[in-house]
């Protein structure tokens, strides 16, 4: 017998060596009903089918933590896989991006009308799910992977096991159907009940379960053509450079090609600048106020900066300010239902006083800014006065711009909305994309570590809470911009992984963000590194990194 810690009920108790997690869950006197996808065991990420030998700590995991819900997407696109190949051995799976609470998805080497294919594979899915079919995983030597994948046309995958340099490849495997996914999965199809499919432009959305309905139902598709057509540049545009999958970075950075894809990567985001002034400048009559939004990390403060300079370069003198200077003092910001301040929400803003300063500057007057500080919780003078003048614009950067009730006494046609984030070009293969989520993470622990003297655990610590924040407050009001600006270099995370890879080191086993960051170095692990010497001082990058020819 071994002693389990169960941290869900706090419970210590004693099982026969070798039971695996999923009949934990039954010791432990845990309603599942397959609520439990998966589970932290002495701070590891682990499928159900683990089997325990040794005493251990054990945490469940279900759909409402983002590592839940990273196990349940990457099932589901095993299950949609296997679906496809049952119905269409020729066809090739792409998961293309992350869209309106599902993923993107293309099939090429089927010529079916896309409403026939989409009701044939999503009956199929269902079937698959009502048979309950068990998720397997074996390892295999890299050598005899890099052989089965690309005999099976997964050409790009196997590209990426001979670029990662490991010894070992975890497979997957759904009934015969094999294919690597980077996460655990459920125990079986069973555990797939909710999802849902529907044709959107070339492809097809797959739909995953809504936060909103308790993750009962599958979410609405939602039409987001602004931030579609995004991604969708940017895919076309990594192709061009011949750099579709990492492997293909990988083998350039090796080839002695890291400067001209930075010079390159660079050139873009200054085209990209450029074009926002000037849609903005041709809106000079009547716009007064660029409204500048974006989540965590996605390099707002240098987008304003980057945004004044080329609007200085067409004669328009820029003023900026940040929504920060605008909090509540710390007595009056409003509390969360667990009793803590939630810095987050709207209401966490003086929003009569912000109203009442840009009026007065919509009517010419002057004003004196405000800057809070944030250790003492207090809003102070700033001594620093503005005036908008017939060629000023001010650029307003913060979480909470492009929220209509923040201006709303704003006319629109006097407001330039610009929403920034990172939506990360590259993708490891055909089948695995890389977070957005994750991309700026990693972007967070450095610059935390090198400017605010926080541990990557710290950071680790509070993302969940930063990305609730994002979805309930920021990314509901993105398709609102006038225009979106992609802040992601395809060179970035091998320039990160330097800075990054040593502190994820320091998290300790025994912390809760241990397993985040095993999963971030694993994750790493893919990636050539890139030096950060060619990284020019007005990159987006050095906001993170240092070195920027911006004051921040």
């Amino acid at each position: 017998m071994i002693e389990i810690y169960c941290v869900n009920n706090d419970k210590t108790f004693l099982v026969p060596s070798a039971t695996s997690a999923k009949q934990i869950i039954e010791y432990a006197g845990l309603e599942d009903n397959h609520t439990f996808l998966g589970a932290y065991i002495n701070n590891k990420i682990r499928n159900l089918n683990y089997k325990c030998y040794e005493p251990k700590r054990i945490e469940f995991i279900d759909i409402h933590s983002s590592i839940g819900m990273k196990i349940y997407v990457s099932s589901l696109i095993m299950l949609m896989y296997k679906a496809v190949k049952d119905l269409y051995p020729k066809a090739e799976m792409q998961v293309k991006h992350s869209m309106m609470s599902g993923y993107y998805i293309e099939l090429q080497n089927v010529d079916i009308p896309q409403q026939d294919l989409c009701t044939s594979i999503k009956k199929t899915m269902k079937e698959l799910v009502e048979k309950d079919i068990p998720f397997e995983t074996k390892v295999y030597s890299t050598q005899d992977a890099v052989e089965l994948f690309s005999k099976v046309g997964l050409t790009s995958s196997a590209e990426l096991f001979k670029s990662r340099q490991k010894l070992y490849v975890d497979v997957d495997i759904l009934d015969g159907t094999i294919n690597a996914l980077y996460s655990e999965k459920v125990p079986s199809t069973s555990y797939l009940k909710v999802f849902d499919l529907e044709v959107y432009e070339k492809g097809f959305i797959l739909l995953l379960p809504d936060a909103e309905k308790n993750y009962q139902e599958p979410a609405t598709l939602h039409l987001q053509p602004k931030l579609f057509s995004i991604f969708q540049e940017h895919k076309h545009w990594v192709e061009i450079l011949k750099t579709p999958y990492l492997p293909k970075l990988n083998e350039a950075v090796k080839k002695g090609y890291e400067n001209q894809i930075i010079q390159i990567s660079e050139a873009l985001h200054e085209k990209k600048y450029a074009a926002i002034a000037d849609a903005i400048y041709k809106k000079k009559d009547n716009v007064k106020f660029v409204f500048l939004a974006g989540p965590s990390s996605s390099g707002k403060t240098t987008s304003c900066k980057r945004i004044a300079v080329h609007l200085a370069v067409l004669g328009i003198k820029p003023l900026m300010i940040s929504l920060d200077d605008y909090f509540l003092d710390r007595e009056h910001t409003p509390k969360d239902e667990k009793g803590n301040y939630d810095f987050e929400c709207l209401e966490a803003l003086d929003l009569d006083f912000f109203s009442q300063q840009m009026q007065e500057l919509l009517e010419g007057r002057e004003i004196e800014l405000p800057k809070f500080n944030f250790v003492s919780g207090q809003r102070e003078k700033s001594d620093k006065r503005i005036q908008l003048t017939d060629n000023s614009i001010l650029i307003i950067e913060g979480i909470h711009a492009l929220n209509p009730k923040l201006s709303k006494q704003i006319n629109r046609k006097n407001k330039y909305l610009v929403f920034v984030s990172a939506l990360t070009q590259l993708a490891l293969d055909s089948q695995n994309l890389i977070s957005t989520s994750d991309n700026r993470l990693i972007r967070r622990i450095v610059r935390d570590y090198n400017y605010r003297g926080s541990s990557a655990e710290r950071t680790l610590l509070m993302w969940n809470n930063v990305r609730n924040g994002e979805e309930r407050h920021i990314f509901p009001y993105q398709e609102n911009a006038d225009s979106i600006f992609n802040s992601s270099l395809l060179y970035e995370i091998g320039v990160l992984k330097s800075y990054c890879y040593p502190l994820l080191a320091q998290v300790p086993q025994t912390s809760p963000a241990y397993a985040n960051a095993r999963r971030l170095q694993n994750f790493l692990d893919n990636f050539t590194p890139i030096s950060s010497q060619s990284i020019p001082p007005t990159s987006i990058m050095r906001e993170f990194l240092g070195g920027s020819s911006f004051s921040y």
